[in-house]
Formats: structure tokens, C-alpha cells, sequence
């Protein structure tokens, strides 16, 4: 039945947005989208407040990827706008299904502007469009409807979409009429392989004693799971993932863990072996090829459901699109059993050497009286956090813990580095425990901490279940270690010790500082079972350099030496 009422522009949309099935958004309330704001609250919608625009936008970039909803954030207009773009950008490379609804200036009705100067000007249309976003704006009060269902279904395709919508548009007058409706993509179906392509790999992986399947998120998404780790026990292959795959065979006999950067000892040593590599929804960027050196120079057969993305960063010898699910499942009817003899990886004493590996004992702990090695504190940590868990990680040097801290999925595993910057984290482990009943854990750096405190505020207000882990050593971590191996002074990017846990604390949260593995120990029983904010600054030996570093010097002397 037709709604007779006439109602704000403003009502209209926040009626739609529940109509079209949004009961959760993020953002930071401003001038420009208070009355929006209010209107969505007052409709039941849970409207989740951060202190930072790119902290909202995060949240809401976080939210989708656990849930794999659309998530939605409401920032203000010029000022707001720019203060966000840092997350926009970063949020527009990830994938998520993400619709950032802006306020903007008032549509030009052709009289002169007599209260000027306008001290939030700002082209948002020129601005987010060359920072390749892609921009709606609501021009006027019939179409403002219609608009938000455009930049709706654009969102929910993937990747971030920007609603524009004009002070004077949202204050004017429509008919209520009927609720908005959303024009469903019809599903994408998983897409099977050419045969040719098919045959070409089958040809390619018939001839190889030592093979390696690679698998990374997009494997995940798609469920292949154990259609690879099938395909592996036909064809004598190990299996390793890239880091946003990372533990997806957790467990398995035949995993050898993260390729790359964040590689054990065990899984290069195996990888040397290869003779060919089959990558299933992988990237092959320089991390998971540590800079050109994580595979031996065999043969590369590339999965991967969007074309653009084979041999994007690495040459592949064979290219196959398709859904990794379906290629895996194409392959193993094509191929044709491997003898055991043919499976040097498969042997007894392979086996064995795999399940005797502890990656534990796989590097001399550098403790000291007042601070902890990272990867110690990983192992620690991996022992006394919930095994249920989601682990968002910041950028930075202290990602030499992420080896050492297990998830049950790649899907609780969630990285904020798509922009190379630092301060995304805290945002987006926000939006992660929204979304999620599992606890979250956030580990970031202290220079990145620093840049988003204000949010502790955040997750004491909105009651977000959340442990923080700072990995404190007092620096920049990655400017420190880059400036020691050109032999350059280090002291700017060195801080003083800091006590954050009384800060923490003050805002509501258990808060500890940790210098050694015993403190950390002492606070099992917190940890196992984890109940409201928890804060725990660890103190690292900043000596202690993540493998990306060295390997980014190497390649750096290799091409400008």
C-alpha cells in the first residue's frame, strides 16, 4: 500500500535503509547528517558512533568482512570527508561490500550565496572519484531514492561505494510512497574451467614428482578446502597458504604453512624442493614471493576466479580461470593417480620430518629482564587466548608474530595493510566484533595506537568485546629497522617507554603491561575466558626485525645498489 505522507528527503532514506534490510551502521555524526542520523536511531537502527571518520569507516569495513553483509558508514562533508579518505581508499581496495554515505554542500539554486565563505568547500565528487571510488550523489528530492538503491547495489557487487547527499536535498520535502527496493544481481554461479586450460595444468601437474598447492583467500571463500587437500593426496603435493589464507590446513599432515615472508623453516626448506607450484586464489605479491625468493624457478600454474588477477604480480607458466572449488575438483577427475613411488613429499620419513616440526623451537627466543621477543609472546599468546577467535592485525614491524598466532579459518584472520599504512586496526577490530560472537583480538603497534587511542572511549561506550595487544617497542618498528640496515640514525623514529595500561585503564578497561612471559602467564585465567575490554601493553625488544624487512633491503640493494 502507497504511503500518503509527505516527510524530509532525510526520513525517506533512513525508512529505505531499514526497508532494504540495514539494522547496523558506523559512523561519526556531524552537522551535515545529524537529522539523518537521528532519524536512523529513532527507526530502531543501531548507529554505532567512532571518535575518527577513518576509525566509522573502518568499523564498517570490518563488520562486512566477518559478516559478509553490507556495511555502512555515515560521515560528514568536507572536512569529515577528508579526515576519512585514508580508510575510503584503503577500504575500497579490500573487497568488502561497503556503502560510505557522506554529507556534502548544499545543490547550487542559482542564488547568490550571501552567508558565505563556505568553510567545509570541499569537491567530494572530484576528490573520492580520483581516489577511485565510485561516486553517487543525490541531486535532487525525487531522485535521492532511487540514488541510494543505485549506490546500493553497486556496494553489495563488492568494494566501497560513496553516496553524496547535499544538505539542501536531504532537508527538502517527498512523498513517503513506496519503501525502496534493491534490484538483486542474480547470483554469480561458480564458474568451471575451460577444458583446454584444464588439460593444459592436468599436463603440467602429471609431470611433477614434488608438487605444492598454494591456496589463499579466494580458495577460502570459495570452499576448497577439501577438494585441495584431495587433490594434494593425488598428486604427492604439500600444502602452503599465502598469509591471508593462513591456517587453512591447520592440522593437516601435509601443511607446511604460510608461503613467503612469513614462512617457517620447515615450509622453505620443503618449497626449495618443488618442481611445481599450483596456486589456488592466491595473489603471488611480493609478500607470499618474499620478494622474488620463496619459489624455486619451476613451474607456476595460477587459480584464481577473476583473470585479472593471474600473473598480476607473478608470471604464471599456465593460467586457469575458474572458481578454485570447481578447478580443484576439474583437476582431480583429470588427473591420473600418482604411485606412492611418484610421491617423494608422501614418503614415511617426509611425513615424519612434517609432523615432528615444532615451529616453537623454530627460532632462539631474545628476551630480555624488561621486554619480550615478539614471536615468544606469539607463542604465549596462541596458548592462552581463546581457540575460537578473530585476530585483526595493524601494519608494522611486529608482524613477526603473525606465524605464531593460529585461527580456526582464514576467515577470522583480518589484515589492514592494503594501503601500506599503518592506523587502520583498531577501526576495523571494532566493526570485526560487532559482527562476530567470537572474541577479537586487535594486535597493533604503539605508533599506530597512538594514532587511534581515542578509541578506547569507543569500545567501552558501544560495549564492544575486545582485547588489545600493543606490541610496544618504543618505535616506528619498520622505520627503525630500515634506517639500521642503510647504516643511517635511528633516533627519530625511536620514542620514549610510555606506560599506556593507567590510560587504558582510566577509560574502563583491564589493563596490564606486560615485560616478560611470566606477567603475561599470570593472566591465563583473564585471557581464556575473556569478559569486557582488555588491554595488554607488551613491551617488545625492538631488535628483533620481521623477515619482510631484511628481504625488502635485499631486493631494494639487488635493484638500486
Amino acid at each position: 500500500m502507497s504511503d500518503n505522507r509527505t516527510i524530509p528527503v532525510y526520513q525517506a532514506l533512513a525508512e529505505d535503509i531499514l526497508a532494504l534490510g540495514i539494522h547496523t551502521v558506523f559512523g561519526l555524526m556531524s552537522d551535515d547528517t545529524a537529522v539523518f542520523a537521528v532519524a536512523l536511531d529513532g527507526l530502531g537502527i543501531k548507529f554505532h558512533g567512532a571518535r575518527h571518520e577513518n576509525n566509522a569507516i573502518a568499523m564498517a569495513e570490518g563488520y562486512a568482512y566477518t559478516t559478509g553483509e553490507l556495511g555502512v558508514a555515515i560521515i560528514g562533508r568536507g572536512p569529515a570527508t577528508a579526515n576519512g579518505l585514508h580508510a575510503a581508499v584503503a577500504a575500497s581496495r579490500m573487497g568488502s561490500k561497503l556503502l560510505v554515505i557522506y554529507g556534502d554542500a548544499p545543490i547550487p539554486g542559482g542564488a547568490v550565496n550571501t552567508m558565505g565563505p563556505d568553510y567545509k568547500g570541499f569537491n567530494a565528487q572530484a576528490v573520492l572519484g580520483a581516489s577511485g571510488l565510485r561516486v553517487f550523489t543525490a541531486a535532487s528530492p525525487d531522485t535521492a531514492r532511487a540514488t541510494l538503491v543505485d549506490a546500493l547495489v553497486a556496494a553489495n557487487q563488492g568494494g566501497l561505494s560513496a553516496l553524496l547527499l547535499p544538505t539542501n536535498v536531504q532537508m527538502a520535502s517527498t512523498s513517503a510512497g513506496s519503501p525502496a527496493v534493491a534490484r538483486k544481481a542474480a547470483a554469480r554461479k561458480p564458474a568451471a574451467a575451460r577444458a583446454q586450460s584444464i588439460d593444459a595444468a592436468v599436463a603440467l601437474l602429471s609431470k611433477a614428482n614434488r608438487p605444492v598447492i598454494v591456496a589463499g583467500m579466494g580458495a577460502h571463500k570459495a570452499g576448497a578446502k577439501q577438494a585441495l587437500e584431495a587433490l594434494a593426496d593425488k598428486t604427492g603435493a604439500l600444502l602452503m597458504t599465502s598469509a591471508r589464507g593462513k591456517d587453512m590446513f591447520h592440522g593437516h599432515k601435509l601443511n607446511c604453512g604460510v608461503l613467503g615472508s612469513f614462512s617457517h623453516s620447515m615450509g622453505r626448506r620443503m618449497m626449495d624442493q618443488a618442481d611445481c607450484v599450483v596456486v589456488f586464489g592466491a595473489g603471488l605479491n611480493f609478500f607470499t614471493m618474499s620478494f622474488g625468493h620463496s619459489v624455486p624457478p619451476v613451474p607456476i600454474i595460477q587459480v584464481d576466479v577473476v583473470r585479472a588477477h593471474i600473473g598480476r604480480w607473478t608470471t604464471a607458466d599456465v593460467s586457469v580461470v575458474g572458481d578454485a572449488k570447481i578447478v580443484a575438483e576439474q583437476m582431480l577427475a583429470a588427473l591420473p593417480t600418482q604411485p606412492g613411488s611418484n610421491k617423494p613429499f608422501h614418503a614415511p620419513e617426509s611425513l615424519a620430518t612434517l609432523a615432528a616440526f615444532d615451529i616453537v623451537k623454530d627460532f632462539q627466543p631474545a628476551n630480555t629482564p624488561r621486554t619480550v621477543d615478539p614471536r615468544s609472546l606469539g607463542v604465549e599468546l596462541n596458548k592462552l587466548l581463546p581457540r575460537e577467535r578473530n585476530i585483526v592485525y595493524d601494519a608494522g614491524n611486529f608482524l613477526s608474530i603473525l606465524p605464531y598466532l593460529t585461527v580456526p579459518t582464514p576467515g577470522h584472520l583480518k589484515m589492514t595493510s592494503e594501503f601500506a599504512s599503518i592506523g587502520l586496526g583498531f577501526g576495523t577490530a571494532m566493526g570485526v566484533a560487532k559482527g562476530s560472537p567470537d572474541p577479537t583480538i586487535l594486535v597493533i603497534g604503539d605508533g599506530a595506537f597512538l594514532m587511534t587511542m581515542g578509541e578506547l572511549e569507543t569500545v567501552v561506550r558501544e560495549d564492544i568485546p575486545l582485547v588489545i595487544v600493543v606490541m610496544n617497542d618504543c618505535a616506528y618498528g619498520a622505520e627503525l629497522h630500515f634506517l639500521a640496515m642503510r647504516n643511517l640514525p635511528v633516533e627519530k623514529s625511536v620514542f620514549p617507554d610510555v606506560d599506556f595500561a593507567p590510560v587504558a585503564a582510566a577509560f574502563g578497561f583491564e589493563a596490564h603491561t606486560i615485560r616478560t612471559l611470566d606477567e603475561l602467564r599470570a593472566l591465563a585465567p583473564l585471557l581464556a575466558k575473556p569478559e569486557g575490554p582488555i588491554f595488554l601493553d607488551c613491551k617488545l625488544n625492538a631488535d628483533i626485525a620481521a623477515p619482510f624487512m631484511s628481504e625488502f633491503a635485499a631486493f631494494e640493494a639487488r635493484h638500486h645498489g
